[in-house]
């Protein structure tokens, strides 16, 4: 065991009977299964607190050798906002063109998507989550994280999570590239964009396509060896 190895105590956890911990399971899989990925929100204003609270859960998350491997940069201001559209929407255009290929585009079709994104101007805020390459420190050397696209996949999940706890709905949205984030925002050559997350409530008319409340049944996700 490592000498620098120190340990602590478990934060206090209720104790909970079986089935106490199968009745709060069972809430949990009714709220998260009301969870849809929307594309129509609402111009109702979200606190900042909201926000930061849903992105201190997300950096709860476990990831390799506990070096946290993310950034999340929360976006409300319109012309940070007006200016990621356009770069988007650059991008989408050459996707939706012909970049993507036939059938890409073709399993698309049942969702609607297209290259315009006015939700990225209409949601009050947009989180943009940053997967760090290498660490650096305050002497500027580099340091190796580990398990990167991991442990920043889980700390989104937790952040999807905590947003829907909080009552917004949220959108994953994932041009390619997706490198004019950094010059956007500011953000150094070490991390490279993971996921740009759209955030808000959902407009009054919001719509989802009837093709992605299908999924896929329990018995194909799931595989159990018992003894």
């Amino acid at each position: 065991m490592s000498d620098n190895y120190d340990p602590v105590r478990l934060p206090e956890q209720p104790e909970l009977t079986e089935a106490e911990g199968l009745a709060r399971s069972s809430r949990y899989l009714e709220r998260i299964s009301r969870r849809r990925t929307i594309r129509h929100f609402s111009t109702r204003s979200v606190s900042r607190e909201i926000i930061e609270t849903a992105v201190r859960a997300a950096g709860t998350a476990p990831s390799g050798a506990n070096h946290q491997p993310w950034h999340f940069v929360c976006i409300g201001d319109p012309s940070i906002k007006q200016a990621i559209r356009h770069a988007a929407e650059a991008e989408e255009q050459a996707f939706y063109g012909g970049k993507a290929g036939e059938t890409w585009l073709r399993d698309l079709g049942p969702l609607g998507t297209d290259a315009q994104k006015p939700f990225l101007e209409h949601a009050p805020w947009l989180i943009a989550v940053f997967a760090e390459r290498y660490g650096v420190d305050s002497a500027g050397r580099k340091r190796k994280n580990y398990y990167i696209s991991e442990s920043v996949g889980i700390a989104t999940g937790f952040l999807i999570t905590a947003l829907h706890e909080a009552g917004l709905a949220t959108l994953t949205h994932t041009p390619s590239p997706m490198k004019f984030l950094n010059t956007i925002l500011d953000r150094p050559t070490n991390e490279r964009p993971f996921v740009l997350m759209v955030v808000g409530y959902a407009a009054a008319d919001a719509r989802i396509p009837k093709a992605a409340t299908v999924k896929k049944p329990f018995t194909d996700i799931a595989t159990f060896r018992e003894r």
